[in-house]
This record gives structure tokens, C-alpha cells and sequence, in this order.
């Protein structure tokens, strides 16, 4: 096995890490900083469960090398919620019941906090279009768009 050092900032901490020239991002995320929340779905980059944050851009991380990660800013699900409290866009996906079983939510929350952070406008159709690469197996959809626009308005 051929590794690397990488250092990057992870939810506002400082890592580094020896990692193998050929993992994923979401591989090192979880094994071996622990952070479950960024979830192995398809491990092909279809379904969008594995959404984090790189430099503000959401990255499906099974299909991002951690080697690439050297030097950029990652955060995941587990640096949204700030001293206890959840984030504006994790609060609206309780609110509008846009969690069901929850294998999903935190990517599409990651997408979605990329939107809020762009601070652009979006309509119905755009949300629908940004968060088109997220795969629920549980709803039609109709909630999560509207935690979206709800987490989105100003």
C-alpha cells in the first residue's frame, strides 16, 4: 500500500493524516476520522449520500481521492450543528419532515447549504435541479424541496 500525508481542515479542525493514495475521501472521512455521518450509498457518485462540503462545493466524497483533499476545506454533517443547536438548514428538514429514515438527509443537507451559502436566489425548479444528483428512496421528494425553500428563504 502506497500512502500520503494530506493536511486539510475538517469542520473547522485542523487534520493530518496518512492515507492511501487509492481512498476515497468518504473512506478516510469515516474510518478513520469516524465521522459516519457522510454516508457509503452507492459508492459511484449516483445517489448523493455521501455529499460533504469541499471549499464551500458540494463533492460526492465516494468518488473524491482523499489525496486531493490535501489542503482544501471539508465539512460534513458533523460540523453543522453548532454548540447544540442544529443549523438553519438541518432545522428546516425537521420542520418540514424531510428526514424519514435519514440515509439521505445529510447529504441533501449538505447540498442545501451550499445553496444558502451561495447567497443566490433559487427558485422551485432550480432547488429541484441542484439537488436532482440525491437519491430518496422514501418520499416523493415534496418535503425535501420544501425544507429547501424553507432554509432558503431570507
Amino acid at each position: 500500500m502506497i500512502t500520503k500525508k494530506i493536511n486539510c481542515t475538517v469542520n473547522g479542525r485542523q487534520v493530518s493524516i496518512e492515507v492511501d493514495i487509492r481512498a476515497s475521501l468518504l473512506d478516510v472521512l469515516r474510518d478513520s476520522l469516524h465521522l459516519t455521518g457522510v454516508k457509503k450509498g452507492c459508492a459511484v457518485g449516483e445517489c448523493g449520500a455521501c455529499t460533504v462540503l469541499i471549499n464551500g462545493e458540494p463533492y460526492d466524497s465516494c468518488i473524491y481521492l482523499a489525496v486531493w483533499a490535501d489542503g482544501q476545506v471539508i465539512n460534513t454533517i458533523e460540523g453543522e450543528c453548532k454548540e447544540g443547536r442544529l443549523s438553519k438548514v438541518q432545522q428546516a428538514f425537521v420542520d418540514e419532515g424531510a428526514v424519514q429514515c435519514g440515509f439521505c438527509t445529510p447529504g441533501l443537507i449538505m447540498s442545501t447549504t451550499a445553496m444558502l451559502q451561495s447567497g443566490k436566489k433559487f427558485t422551485r425548479e432550480e432547488i429541484k435541479a441542484e439537488l436532482s444528483g440525491h437519491m430518496c428512496r422514501c418520499t416523493g421528494y415534496q418535503n425535501i424541496i420544501k425544507a429547501a425553500q424553507k432554509a432558503l428563504e431570507d
